[in-house]
Parts: structure tokens; sequence; C-alpha cells
């Protein structure tokens, strides 16, 4: 690493998983950066503590299967990029099936102590209201969900565009010693062990037809958190959509999602078929506290912990944290962003995380590492061109930043939040085969096709970072 002490720094506005990543990458390009967190001197609805990439919502950074699954493959290509992010997820981890999940405090901790220790990187508590100041000639903005209004107002009269937002729920978090496991049982679905996992790392608890229902009906019901007039027409992200406004899409909208009883046996009464299932998952390395998988909820907190106490098992549930709504901004992203993230009105600044529109944990971090290495390359007086969209990081580089559906001359005709999905890959030329030479059917063909964009990643990403001008897409 070669330092670039002559220059002056990058500033990252943001110190959350995307501006801790791209300050990380930017410092580990030698790059010398301020990272500005406003926490504690601000704090905000959803954050709990000052630390640096703080988890607010589920403690889970999804799949870790980089063969299958999309972002089991992002996770992949982020490992190959020396991601941050990805290092304290690693060692922080805890047992969560498939996915990999971590202590959310171990976790922030960890990246917290890493850039606090790296000697090109100075840690700015402070609020940056409004545009940040003319003489910062390099700026990544990732301020992520709740970006301040005074930021927001700023970038629509530069840009002329509206924001954009939508509402994201926040899930309950149990103690785990007051759970009843007479009743509840553990157990990932299909016995499926994930990083570090065993096979039985969930919480069940199982429900009956008529359990289910009355359920059911007490999420419809129950009394909600009333909107501001100015939040009234905001969307929801439909990845990650109340528990109550699922239930309202109908009677059995949970159970074909989060309360699906498939693959998990009830180990009180094996011969009895659950219903529906409610998960909890793990949430600390203690294995103190579970999250209620899926229920993030607008519910008001009384009728939150009135109504969970109905799930069989969670009877006498103490709360470590109810559930919560936010609001949500982000741009127009592929009307507004070049192909590496610089705002086309102002090049000085850059976007990274939700603000751009991705979605999760994962892809906001994985934006913030592009932003990064872009800014790094920009400083040095390089050329980075952006990774193929054959890759996972292309892909939703690509949606970003104009790889929308719907992209016309002025801009995309709607342009939503989107989480990491083997949709945004360019499609896979040829005939699937399987390695005798047939052709895969039914699930078969879905694994093949999926193996074949990830093989195809695989290749691509070490052909880009070996430099190979065939890899790389160009940026413009």
């Amino acid at each position: 690493m070669i330092e670039d002490t002559a220059s002056p720094p990058v500033h990252v506005v943001g110190g959350g998983l995307a501006g801790s990543e791209a300050a990380w990458q930017l410092a580990q390009a030698g790059v010398a950066v301020v990272l500005h967190e406003m926490r504690p001197t601000r704090g905000t609805d959803a954050h709990q503590t000052d630390g640096l990439a703080e988890l607010v919502c589920s403690n889970s950074f999804r799949s870790d299967d980089a063969e299958q699954n999309a972002v089991g493959l992002l996770h992949q290509e982020m490992r190959a990029l020396g991601s941050l992010i990805l290092r304290a997820a690693d060692a922080n981890q805890v047992p969560a099936g498939g996915a990999l999940a971590v202590d959310r405090t171990g976790f922030s901790d960890a990246v917290s102590a890493a850039l606090a220790a790296h000697p090109l990187v100075t840690v700015a508590r402070e609020e940056i209201a409004g545009l940040p100041p003319a003489d910062w000639d390099s700026v990544i903005v990732a301020t992520g969900p709740l970006t301040s209004p005074a930021l927001a107002d700023a970038v629509r009269a530069i840009t002329g565009e509206g924001d954009l937002a939508f509402f994201d729920a926040i899930a309950p978090i149990v103690h785990a010693d007051t759970i009843d496991f007479s009743v509840a049982w553990r157990q990932s679905r299909y016995d499926k062990a994930g990083p570090g996992g065993t096979g039985a790392d969930y919480v069940n608890c199982p429900m009956t037809r008529e359990q289910y229902e009355a359920f059911v009906a007490g999420l419809v019901a129950g009394e909600k958190t009333s909107f501001k007039e100015w939040e009234a027409s905001t969307p929801y992200f439909d990845g990650c959509l109340p528990v109550e406004i699922m239930a309202e899409r109908g009677p059995e909208t949970l159970r074909h999602g989060p309360m699906k009883p498939m693959g998990l046996t009830n180990a009180h009464k094996p011969d009895e078929k659950s219903y529906a299932v409610v998960q909890l998952r793990q949430d600390n390395a203690l294995g103190t506290l579970f999250n209620m998988v899926g229920f993030q909820t607008k519910l008001r907190h009384a009728e939150q912990v009135r109504l969970f106490r109905t799930i069989p098992g969670l009877e006498r549930a103490e709360f470590a944290r109810l559930g919560g709504l936010h609001r949500n901004t982000y741009l127009n992203a592929p009307k507004l962003l070049d192909r590496v993230l610089r705002l086309k009105a102002e090049p000085r600044l850059r976007f990274a995380g939700q603000i751009t529109g991705c979605e999760g944990y994962v892809e906001s971090a994985a934006i913030g590492l592009l932003a990064g290495r872009f800014a790094a390359a920009e400083r040095r007086g390089e050329r980075l061109d952006a990774p193929p969209a054959t890759t996972a990081l292309g892909a939703l580089l690509s949606h970003i930043t104009g790889g929308h559906i719907g992209v016309e001359d002025d801009g995309p005709k709607s342009y939503q939040p989107m989480n990491v999905n083997f949709g945004l890959f360019p499609p896979i030329e040829g005939a699937l085969r399987l390695p005798d030479g047939s052709r895969p059917r039914g699930a078969a063909k879905a694994q093949a096709k999926k193996r074949m964009f990830t093989d195809r990643a695989r290749a691509d990403l070490a052909a880009w970072l070996a430099g190979a001008p065939a890899a790389a897409e160009a940026a413009e």
C-alpha cells in the first residue's frame, strides 16, 4: 500500500455499513479519509448506540450459499475484495442455519475498532447538515435511510428531482430465557446447518389452525402507529413488509411467508403437523436474545406485547426491543448518478448505500465498497472500470446506475429499492446442460441455472481483479 499523504482527504458522510466500508476501502488503498458520523451528537429514531455500522433491523446478512444464492455470491465477492463488513461479520457470526447472522454488538465493535486503529482514517463525530462544504473536492454521501431533510432538500435543489421514500420496519427481540421450551423447540428449516450452525439454530413456536386464524385476525385489527400527513403516500418496500400488512393481503399470506411450517417437525409432538410456525433467530453471541423472523411491525408497543404473547411458547416473553417503523429515503439513482456513483449535477459528490436505492445490509455495504474504490482510484489518478454486470457487484451497480427496467431518455419510469438477485444478471446464453450432457428438468434445472450464474460470476470477477480488459465494463 502506497500512502497518498499529499492530497486532501476524501470525506465520507455517514458511519453505517456503506460509509464504514467505503472508508475502509479508501484507507486500504492508501488514501486518507475523514469519516463523519453524527451520533452521538445527534441521534436517530432507529439507532440505539453510537457504534459504527450498527444494525438497526435484523442481525442477518441472509444466505451465505455462494453456489445457489445471489446474496451468498455477493458475500463471496466482497470477501475477495477485502470487505471490512464481511470480515467483521465472519468474526462475529451466530448460528442461523444457512444464513450468515451476527452478534450485532460484537459486529459493530469490530468495525469501529478497525477504523479507529487505521492510521489513514479520522472519525469525526459531527453532523454534516445540507451539502458538504464546497472545498471538499471528493465526498461519499452514505447517510442511509435516515438522510437528514436538509441534505435531501439540497440534493433536490441541485437536481430538480423529487426524492423518493418508503417505510422500513423493525422486528422485535425476545429474551431467550423467557421462551417456553416445553412448547417451542430448536430446529433449522430442513435441519440445514449454515456458518457456525448445527441444524438447530432457530427457535420454533407452533400454531394450530385456530391459533393461526385468531392471530392473523389480531394483526389486522390491532392498533397501529399513525402516519404524519407528509408520510401518508409513502409506500412500503416489499422485501420488508410489516407483518400486519402481510396479514392484510390475505389470511394465508403469512403461512406461505415467514410463518410457513414446511421443513419443520415439532420435537414435542412429532406426529402432529403444525399449521403455522413462528421462528426466532439468535441475535447475539451469548444466545440470550432472539429476534422474531419476519415480524417487522408498525403495531403500537402495547399491542405488540399483548398479541405476540398469544404465540405458543411466548406467553411469558419479555422483549429487549419492540418493533418500530421509520421512513427510508433514496435517490432516483439511474437518472441522477453516473456509472461510478457520482452525482451528475455535482460530480464531487458520490452516493453509496441505501440512499442509492439498494436494499439490504450486504447490498448497502457492497455499494459502499465500490464507491470507496472508485473514489480512491480517482484520488490517485488511476482508472478503475466497473465490475462486469455478470458479477453480483456489477449486477447490483448496473441496476442502480441505469439497468432498471423501463429506463427512458429522461430516466426510469419507476425505480424502487432492490435486493441483489439473479434477475439482475445478464441471461445465460445457450441451453442448460448437466455434466453428463443431459438437459435438467424441474428443481434440477433451477439449480443448474443458478450454478451457471455463480460459475460465470466467479470467473469474470477473477478476470476483473486481474485487470483483464475483456472482463471489465468501462466506467463512463
